[in-house]
């Protein structure tokens, strides 16, 4: 945008100044709505994320402990066995809702339903209640691990958005509002000095020709 002193002081040029600022205000509010609407879904979601990283801390301990337990009575070559079998099917299916522009997405996993005691891979002689545990635990761990990752992902997309957001009302506020505010007054003092110029000249004009009226009045009269 030209500076200030580039200005040319019209109305014209005031009336498209004045019409910028509301243009640039709107813009404003609309942003600041927008970043506090995504500045309160982030929380919600950290929230969550919080709640789930708690659950998730919990759980690991427990499975961890389930697994050290089978350790004691198991080899690593037949855990190792163990988790191989107990490969499962994972679709997922990702669903994205849209937050003030922002996507968000929704992660839905769909595993096999079957107990893996029924699997035909999973051999109940060759295991125990020690290794069922621990795979019971873990299977509940994957499906938080999963949940998670979808509040973490929607976490780093709403604070990406909310700087980008912060950095445009900033831009407006401290910037671009106060400039055309500085350029108007500019334009409204140098069209009041070239009106009160106007004025002052208008007088002198009309003081010269009233003089010149009574000049030929006088000449009239004496001749």
């Amino acid at each position: 945008m030209a500076g200030a002193t580039d200005v040319n002081p019209t109305r014209m040029e005031l009336i498209i100044t004045k019409d910028r600022i509301k243009l640039a205000g709107k813009g404003h509010k609309l942003l600041k709505q927008k970043r506090d609407a995504l500045i309160l879904e982030f929380f919600k979601i950290l929230k969550k994320a919080q709640d789930l990283r708690g659950q998730l801390a919990l759980k690991m301990a427990v499975g961890y402990k389930s697994l050290a337990l089978a350790e004691t009575y198991h080899n690593m070559q037949e855990l190792t066995k163990v988790s191989l079998d107990l490969r499962k099917e994972i679709d997922i299916d990702i669903e994205v809702r849209n937050v003030m522009g922002v996507k968000i997405p929704n992660i839905n996993t769909k595993m096999e339903t079957k107990h893996f005691l029924s699997l035909p891979t999973y051999s109940v002689a060759a295991t125990s209640a020690k290794i069922d545990s621990a795979v019971e635990d873990f299977n509940e761990i994957l499906a938080m691990v999963i949940k998670l990752a979808e509040t973490e992902t929607a976490m780093k997309r709403l604070i990406i958005e909310i700087e980008k957001t912060k950095r445009r009302v900033n831009a407006l506020e401290f910037v671009l509002i106060p400039r055309l505010e500085e350029q108007q007054k500019l334009i409204s003092f140098r069209l009041d000095e070239m009106e009160r110029d106007s004025f002052v000249s208008l007088k002198s004009i009309k003081r010269k020709l009233e003089k010149e009226k009574k000049d030929k009045e006088e000449a009239a009269a004496n001749a």
